[in-house]
């Protein structure tokens, strides 16, 4: 009986040990990340080989829908806004799908990227984009499927699919021009109230000069009358009296009682509520 058991924990440990044994993946896993103009490009996929087999027209039959890689479906992902082949591409993850054929490939960007290969079932409303490109012949051979973003420049780029003697160009453009005019415009406008508010925020915190943290909250309350926060007006309240401004004090916290009412955020009203009771200007 003692021989059984000692023969079943060999088993059992030989088993365990087996399997945790690490071996190469038949269609590795790649990861791109390449920057064009402001925008950041990811693509993750796994790449089969060739290994002797006719690839299109053959393992990848034309006009099937092809997950374009191996394993989990091809996610492309775009930091920003793009227009691939002339149509616009809102930002975000997609799976990557085509469907081969001799003389043009159909490439499509679909929504729902979290698919093992194709998704059971097909739902049209999900594409993004989907666009028909011709395939260029290659005289030198891919072994293994390769994805890659080429001829970058500030504003565009192409990404190209390549596995045996085919390569599939898919050209795509990026708004840098919009972003950095955006940017410029910014800055050169000045700092915003949030820049002014967190900067009087961190000098009351920090005890440091609570007359230029008074110049900056009161700038950012200004900025903000449109639309004001209670929170801002909160703070404005403690920085007028931390600087000796009790009646600046008063009327900002009967103001951030007031918008926080509307927000119907109680805590803010109770803190404000405490302070004028401290003040003694309730």
């Amino acid at each position: 009986m003692k021989k059984i058991v000692l023969s079943l924990f060999v088993i059992a440990v030989s088993f365990s040990v087996n399997a945790q044994i690490a071996t190469p993946q038949p269609s590795p896993f790649s990861k791109v990340e390449q920057q064009v103009g402001l925008t950041d490009v990811t693509i993750e996929y796994s790449r089969p080989g060739v290994k002797g087999r006719t690839i299109f027209g053959g393992l990848e039959e034309y006009g099937k829908l092809w997950r374009t890689g191996a394993n989990e479906n091809t996610k492309v992902t775009f930091s920003t806004d793009v227009t691939m082949d002339g149509q616009p591409v809102k930002k975000g993850t997609y799976a990557l799908y085509t469907k081969p054929g001799k003389d043009s490939w159909e490439v499509m960007l679909y929504t729902d990227s979290n698919n093992w290969g194709n998704p059971m079932n097909w739902d049209e409303s999900k594409v993004a984009f989907k666009t028909v490109l011709s395939p260029l012949a290659t005289s030198m051979l891919t072994e293994t499927f390769t994805i890659t973003i080429d001829n970058v420049t500030n504003n565009n780029a192409v990404l190209g699919l390549m596995w045996e003697n085919t390569y599939v160009p898919i050209k795509f453009s990026v708004p840098t021009d919009k972003l950095v005019t955006a940017s410029i415009e910014k800055n050169m406008a000045g700092p915003s109230a949030a820049d002014y508010y967190a900067s009087a925020v961190y000098f009351l915190e920090s005890n440091k000069d609570i007359k230029q943290a008074q110049t900056w909250i009161d700038k950012a309350i200004s900025m903000t009358s449109d639309k004001p926060l209670f929170y801002y007006l909160r703070q404005q309240s403690l920085i007028h009296a931390k600087a000796g401004n009790k009646k600046g004090a008063t009327a900002a916290a009967k103001e951030s009682i007031k918008y926080a009412k509307i927000a119907n955020n109680d805590a803010y009203v109770k803190m404000n509520e405490e302070s004028l009771k401290e003040w003694g200007t309730k």
